[in-house]
C-alpha cells in the first residue's frame, strides 16, 4: 500500500490552543488536510514520533477535538498538549478518499508504527490508545516508510 504525502505541518502549543502552519509559517493547511478523508497524522518532537493518530475528520477540527477534551465523555484529549511547547505534524492520506476499508488500513498502519517506534526503545511518549488488527507486509512497508520520512526530516 503507498499512503500519499507526507504533509509536514509545524504546531505551536499550549495546554489551551495550538497553532499549525507550514514550515515556512504560511498558516493555510491543504485542500486533503482540511478535507473529510482518512488520513494518517504523526505528531513529532525532533525526528520521534511521540503520537500516532487517525482521522476522517479535516485535521484541524480533529486537532481542536484534542486540545477542547476534558474527561467528561470519557476522553481527555492530546497529552503531548501539556508538555510540548512545539511539535510537527506529518500527514499521509490513503489513496481511496473514503470508507471504512481505508479507516481500517490506515488504524492498522497506526499500530504498526507505534510497534516500530517501540521497538527502538519505548511507545510513543504521549500515546493513550491504540487499536490492533491483523497487518499485511503492505502495512508494515507502509509504517516503515512513515517512521522513515520522519527520521529523515529536515
Amino acid at each position: 500500500m503507498k499512503l500519499v504525502g507526507p504533509e509536514r505541518y509545524e504546531m505551536t502549543l499550549t495546554r489551551k490552543r495550538f497553532t499549525i502552519s507550514t514550515p515556512s509559517g504560511v498558516q493555510e493547511l491543504s485542500s486533503r488536510a482540511q478535507a473529510r478523508r482518512p488520513k494518517l497524522y504523526v505528531v513529532a518532537r525532533g525526528r520521534r514520533p511521540v503520537y500516532v493518530g487517525i482521522t476522517n475528520q479535516p485535521i484541524r477540527a480533529r486537532l481542536r477535538l484534542g486540545w477542547s477534551a476534558d474527561g467528561s465523555h470519557g476522553y481527555y484529549g492530546y497529552a503531548f498538549r501539556r508538555h510540548l511547547k512545539a511539535a510537527s505534524v506529518f500527514i499521509w492520506f490513503h489513496p481511496r478518499v473514503a470508507g471504512k476499508k481505508a479507516i481500517r488500513e490506515l488504524e492498522t498502519i497506526e499500530a504498526e508504527v507505534a510497534y516500530i517506534v517501540r521497538k527502538q526503545g519505548q511507545w510513543p511518549a504521549f500515546q493513550t490508545e491504540i487499536h490492533f488488527y491483523p497487518s499485511r507486509a503492505a502495512h508494515r512497508r507502509a509504517a516503515r516508510a512513515v517512521v522513515a520520512e520522519i527520521k529523515n526530516a529536515r
